[in-house]
């Protein structure tokens, strides 16, 4: 095993457990103490851990992004359940614009079961996902790949987005404060995602329940100007108010 991926799996377990052990890590990975530590060392100057005495603990900062592939990882049951509830509003034959959230990856695979879609997308991943569907047109978008970032951002992607118009336009976001909007880690994110959800007929953000009632540093958008947020849970009732008084329609599996 690389340190790379030895590292995304101690991201991993500190997303589970919220702390690691450096013997137990030692055991686990048939590698040093020392080696450990380093790795941990790297992961703390990256902003994802804090080192304690004998391991680390996680980094709850919704301000520090994680690698796209443990992120990708994390909630995939609630992801998979969105996917599914989206995958039932999407007609045949409807154009419609992914994001480049993990969540976006999962919504690419339940939606194969769909004929004749357009799909606009920055997101390499469901470029990839989506490879195989002969009878769709899928348009990826321009952009600068940021390092780490499975994800076509910047100057050249919104430029790129506003030459489309989509039925529905679906993206996802690092956190939802209901009385302010919805936030992102970095500021090009952000508007990267904003210059796309403005391009669908229907607005829609798909986030899962972990990420209500918190914020992060760049704001995407204000609450009202989505038409709708698709979840995997029933939100708290806060949530659910603000919803109904801005005009927002909220789906989750239950309802």
């Amino acid at each position: 095993m690389i340190a790379i991926e030895r590292r995304n799996g101690i991201l991993e377990k500190l997303q589970e457990d919220k702390k690691v052990v450096v013997g137990e890590l030692s055991q686990l990975y048939k590698v040093s103490e020392e080696t450990i530590r380093r790795d941990l060392e790297r992961l703390e100057k990256e902003g994802l851990c804090t080192k304690s005495y004998g391991g680390a603990v996680f980094n709850e900062n919704n301000n520090v992004e994680m690698p796209f592939n443990v992120r990708k990882k994390s909630n995939a049951t609630g992801k998979q359940k969105i996917a599914e509830l989206i995958a039932d509003m999407v007609e045949d034959g409807e154009d419609i614009l992914l994001d480049a959230s993990t969540t976006a990856v999962y919504i690419a695979k339940a939606l194969k079961s769909k004929r004749n879609l357009t799909v606009v997308t920055n997101s390499i991943e469901v470029l990839i996902e989506l490879s195989d569907m002969t009878d769709w047109n899928v348009i990826s978008l321009g952009g600068s790949l940021k390092e780490g970032f499975l994800a076509a951002i910047g100057a050249a992607t919104i430029a790129g987005v506003k030459e489309y118009k989509v039925e529905k336009s679906i993206a996802s976001c690092k956190a939802f404060a209901p009385e302010e909007g919805f936030y992102d880690t970095g500021d090009e994110f952000a508007r990267t995602k904003r210059a796309m959800i403005e391009r669908g007929d229907t607005k829609i953000m798909a986030i899962d329940s972990t990420k209500f009632e918190k914020s992060a540093f760049a704001k995407v958008m204000d609450t009202e100007d989505i038409d709708m947020i698709i979840t995997d849970r029933k939100p708290q009732k806060t949530v659910l108010k603000v919803c109904e008084e801005k005009g927002i329609k909220c789906m989750y599996p239950e309802k």
